[in-house]
């Protein structure tokens, strides 16, 4: 016998049963289903009601609507090495301060001590932007109720700037376009702008004034036929601050807006209570200061970089596979090799002018100068910081000012070497050798009208000093901001 009980003496499933290509669900189920959309509906609606009783709900954040007292200032750039510097100081004075960077060249671990500094609501925003994307940046001050802009935001190494000069022109020119363009969209009147001694060009007269001409006043005249003479700024990175400049000077022309360009030369120094440094990606190290590149020797950091001369003058860093003209790059790049030495080159101590540090070698000790080597003019970060906020506090609608800033003496090669192995207590071997053709005695800026006209000074002026309190940071913080 076939037994059928067997079958109904199952316990019955409560799981959907399907029927000829349908599915009957269990009533209990449905039921609990619409319990919990009730419920989560409830909810919704008591937190809706809760909020609209909060007396913040409905208000928009500080940092969207102007406040009468409170200056709110958009610093590009505000993660890296000056940009950070001048946020600080900004804090520190009450502003309200938006730091947008895209983190290219900025560190974020700077952005975070800035933040805890300053944990007040109001104080301080970090947005991660890039300058170049014109809808973003527009969004952004669509949101933002900005009072000033100071542009700080750029590549920066005249090196890397004759290898790659089409993200220079990107980068510097075209992005303060961009910049410029939103702040007359939107109503922002106050921006400073942070340029170089670079677009002087290579000049025949020192020291160099707010007066000493630059490419495009000089580049006049029938005889002006060579478009890469020495009367233009000779690498990228100074024409395409000097193509910036003339985007803002035109501009300014028919506008209310109130402009500073503050022209600064080799910028060294941290902050003298250690909390920011400078921290350069290690890609971009052999293109950065010549206090870097001391740093870096005295520390002993060994990069794997080794080479010799080459014929011409001309040598082939490893890892690329084109020979540079020792010509080209003309900035403060260092390479370094055994611990204690400087090796490769040291170069351009005010941006543009090549100095003498050559593989471990000085070229240069009969110049006409008090110790027969190069003098620049080097400005700590603290008084170029100083500059941009009393340029700020100074700035006139409808009025342009141009400043260089620097401390107006120069340094020599050798006094910098020697203060440097002050500062850090290593002895960095250094050979001297017969001068290259070419080299400026002296380089260094006239500070007389800013000293004027925006009451400022520089104030740390002693070298060693400078180089210490960097030095500091540095061995506080070997990892950059990565550790400390």
């Amino acid at each position: 016998m076939l037994n059928f009980a067997r079958g109904r003496s199952q316990t019955r499933s409560t799981r959907s049963m399907p029927f000829a290509g349908m599915e009957y669900h269990d009533p209990k189920r449905k039921s609990n289903f619409v319990g919990k959309i009730l419920m989560a509906a409830a909810l919704t609606a008591v937190c809706i009601i809760m909020l609209k009783q909060s007396p913040t709900f409905g208000t928009p954040s500080q940092f969207s609507r102007h406040e009468e007292g409170v200056t709110h200032v958009l610093v590009t750039g505000g993660a890296g090495y000056i940009g950070s510097h001048a946020a600080l100081r900004l804090l520190k004075e009450s502003y309200r301060v938006t730091i947008v960077d895209n983190l290219s060249r900025g560190n974020i671990g700077a952005v975070k001590v800035l933040q805890e500094l300053f944990p007040e609501p109001g104080r301080l925003q970090f947005i991660y932007a890039d300058l170049g994307d014109a809808k973003a940046v527009n969004k952004i001050f669509s949101e933002n109720a900005f009072d000033a802009v100071i542009h700080f935001a750029a590549v920066a190494y005249v090196g890397e700037s004759t290898l790659d000069p089409l993200k220079y022109y990107h980068n510097i020119t075209s992005n303060t376009l961009v910049v410029l363009e939103a702040m007359a969209a939107h109503g922002v009147n106050t921006l400073i702008y942070s340029s170089t001694c670079a677009t002087y060009g290579e000049p025949e007269k020192m020291p160099i004034t707010e007066e000493t001409p630059q490419a495009s006043q000089q580049a006049k005249g029938p005889t002006f036929i060579n478009l890469f003479s020495r009367y233009v700024p000779i690498n990228p990175y100074g024409k395409a601050k000097k193509m910036a400049e003339d985007i803002i000077l035109d501009f300014s022309k028919n506008s209310e807006m109130a402009v500073m360009i503050l022209r600064y030369f080799n910028v060294i120094g941290s902050d003298p209570e250690g909390r920011l440094g400078e921290a350069p990606r290690p890609e971009l190290r052999e293109h950065g200061r010549i206090s870097g590149a001391c740093f870096d020797a005295a520390r002993g950091i060994m990069p794997g970089l080794k080479a010799g001369f080459l014929p011409h003058e001309r040598f082939q860093r490893p890892g690329l596979n084109d020979d540079l003209s020792f010509h080209m790059l003309n900035n403060d790049a260092s390479f370094l090799g055994e611990k204690g030495h400087l090796m490769y080159m040291i170069k351009g101590t005010v941006n543009f002018f090549v100095t003498t540090v050559f593989f471990n070698q000085v070229k240069g000790t009969d110049y006409n100068t008090h110790d027969g080597t190069c003098i620049r003019d080097y400005i700590d970060v603290t008084d170029l910081v100083d500059a941009h906020v009393k340029a700020l506090q100074k700035a006139q609608p409808s009025k342009v000012g141009i400043y260089n800033v620097g401390t107006g003496k120069g340094r020599s090669v050798k006094e910098f070497v020697e203060a440097c192995k002050k500062a850090t207590g290593v002895d960095i071997k250094v050979d001297y050798l017969p001068r290259r053709p070419g080299d400026y005695a002296e380089v260094f800026s006239d500070p007389t009208k800013i000293r004027r006209e925006l009451n400022w000074t520089a104030q740390h002026t002693d070298l060693e000093e400078s180089l210490k309190t960097a030095w500091r940071w540095q061995k506080a913080h070997r990892d950059g901001y990565g550790a400390s």
